[in-house]
């Protein structure tokens, strides 16, 4: 009899909820366990979750990889967009979500005392040892320092939440996922900061609640996908909605432009060395305030994603991106050409140029 995938996630993760819709949008059998740690860490070399093993014993790990595998080994219905617009945008939402929503997520999660305490609790649940649970919790709100997070960058991150959730409310009165009528990596992408932080934490579950009812749809959605979705919009076109999404998303192009030119430094002055997971403090702008954060290398491996999808295409393709994202703030992204290029080993990242 043939196994199940199966799935190390948490809810409280905010990654796990990034890859969870995939599984049941490809009806694909799987079961999800509480993460086993020492499994984890000798099928991967890395302590990190979530990690779909698969029915043959494959250990996939990070969620990016994991989509990419699941795409090719179950290409229907599909998750990426095969026209060259719709494409180029799912992987720019997914490029905010992952480094950029975390400020938000962060910020909501550790800078107030009610979510704070639930998260606590939340963390223990899989293990119920309370304990540990609470020791961890301690470095993610030191950590949250690292992300920028502090009472002086609160209010601007505060604000692009209202102004993203107003867009997103928007577009779901008219449009069940970003892209139209079907999932795509982009809904996958938003799920990570919006299900295990935003939806389930104390303050913003309230705030999501209170103000932005259709995004709360869209999220019990992605965890129940329809068995019937009519698919993107025809002709590669966006959904007229999306364009106040993709502006609001636009505040953290600043943020990645000024990481990927601290990494290129840091590449420049270490030849030769592997890059660690953070490479010292930068300031970058974010709205009206100004962050300082670590720099991580890994930010330069998700930029290329976005990069590599627009280099594939051809004269005619790119210029009907490029008019599509006119006016929406992610230009100077995909005319980014960045000097050096990471790769990855046995899932630490590597120097490949």
């Amino acid at each position: 009899m043939a196994s199940p995938y199966v799935y190390h996630g948490a809810d409280v993760s905010y990654f796990s909820g990034k890859v969870r819709p995939a599984l049941p949008h490809k009806s694909l059998w799987y079961r999800e366990v509480t993460p086993a740690m020492k499994e984890i860490v000798g099928k991967t070399g890395v302590a990190f979750i979530p990690v779909l093993v698969t029915p043959e014993g494959e250990a996939w790990q990070d969620t990016s990889t994991i989509l990419d595998n699941l795409e090719v080994a179950h290409p229907e219905p599909p998750l990426y967009p095969r026209t060259p617009v719709q494409r180029i945008v799912a992987y720019l939402i997914e490029l905010y979500a992952d480094e950029v929503g975390v400020l938000p997520a962060m910020h909501y999660r550790w800078s107030f005392e009610e979510s704070e305490a639930k998260a606590r609790v939340d963390f223990a649940l899989g293990s119920g040892n309370l304990e540990a649970a609470s020791a961890f919790a301690d470095r993610m709100v030191q950590g949250k320092n690292m992300l920028g997070v502090s009472e002086k960058t609160g209010p601007a991150i505060e604000a692009h939440l209202r102004d993203l959730l107003d867009a997103l409310c928007a577009h779901f009165e008219q449009h069940r996922f970003l892209l139209g009528d079907a999932m795509s990596l982009a809904d996958c992408g938003l799920m990570g900061p919006f299900y295990g932080h935003l939806f389930r934490d104390a303050v913003p579950q309230r705030l999501l609640l209170q103000t932005a009812f259709r995004v709360c749809c869209w999220i019990d959605r992605m965890n129940r996908p329809p068995l019937r979705q009519d698919g993107w919009l025809a002709d590669d076109a966006l959904p007229e909605t999306l364009a106040p999404v993709l502006r609001v998303m636009a505040d953290g192009v600043p943020l990645l432009l000024r990481a990927v030119e601290e990494i290129e430094a840091w590449i420049d002055d270490n030849p030769g060395e592997a890059p660690p997971r953070g490479i010292g403090l930068f300031g970058a702008p974010f709205r009206d305030t100004e962050l300082t954060m670590m720099c991580r290398p890994y930010t330069l491996w998700m930029v290329q994603r976005s990069l590599d999808a627009f280099a594939d295409l051809d004269e005619a393709e790119r210029a009907s991106v490029n008019g599509a994202l006119a006016g929406t703030g992610f230009e100077p992204l995909l005319a980014l050409e960045p000097r050096h290029r990471l790769g990855k080993r046995d899932n630490e990242l590597i120097i490949e140029q």
